[in-house]
């Protein structure tokens, strides 16, 4: 008799615990902003949840290797190297939507990028970025049933969003704007000046 209650005290205290394991904070499941629900391939082919992004403030842009704004790629690497150690990030999806700008394989785009402007930003598969083969995460940025102001067709290589800390879309920048331009880091500065729990009440439009 004795064994048996010494049995059911253990089993009592077992089924007690684990609720409160179960509740603990430190597994409740992340709740992802609909601008960073998706999972994306990087450039070599392996899957990336956008979501773990969030919590950073994050410059994405659609990018080309043959093209007149491709110098670019040294303003975004400089950008990147002046805020990463303040959470900031650069995610660059080459795409071959305008005039055939970038041609190349993964395994190409990487190589130029990594030789011709020693890019260290995070590099994706290439995509497409309009037409009927848009890929999930551009057709959410460019709709305006989804991402209000800043939605609208992408107009060419090198067209930049601003997401802030929250996983919201907060800017939108013309390809020609450059990424070390007065316009883009005076927003990601007060941005950076933001707490996480916080968004930003600013916006350029599609400026």
């Amino acid at each position: 008799m004795t064994n048996r209650r010494l049995l059911l005290a253990c089993v009592l205290a077992f089924s007690i615990s684990v609720p409160a394991v179960a509740g603990d904070k430190s597994q409740e499941k992340k709740v992802v902003s609909p601008a960073l629900d998706f999972t994306m391939k990087n450039i070599d082919g392996q899957d990336v949840s956008l979501g773990d992004y969030q919590g950073d403030v994050l410059l994405l842009v659609n990018v080309a290797s043959e093209c007149g704004l491709t110098k670019q790629y040294k303003d975004l690497e400089a950008f990147y190297k002046k805020y990463k150690n303040q959470g900031v990030k650069v995610l660059a999806f080459p795409a071959n939507n305008f005039g055939a700008q970038e041609p190349g394989t993964n395994k190409e785009i990487k190589q130029f990028c990594k030789t011709t402007f020693d890019v260290t930003f995070d590099l994706f598969s290439k995509v497409s970025v309009k037409g009927d083969d848009i890929c999930d995460l551009y057709k959410y940025l460019t709709r305006t049933s989804k991402n209000g102001e800043f939605g609208g067709e992408i107009q060419w290589n090198f067209q930049k969003f601003l997401v802030d800390r929250t996983g919201r879309v907060v800017a939108r920048f013309k390809p020609r704007e450059n990424p070390m331009g007065d316009k883009i880091v005076q927003f990601v500065e007060r941005l950076l000046k933001e707490q996480p729990s916080h968004s930003s009440n600013g916006s350029t439009g599609k400026d």
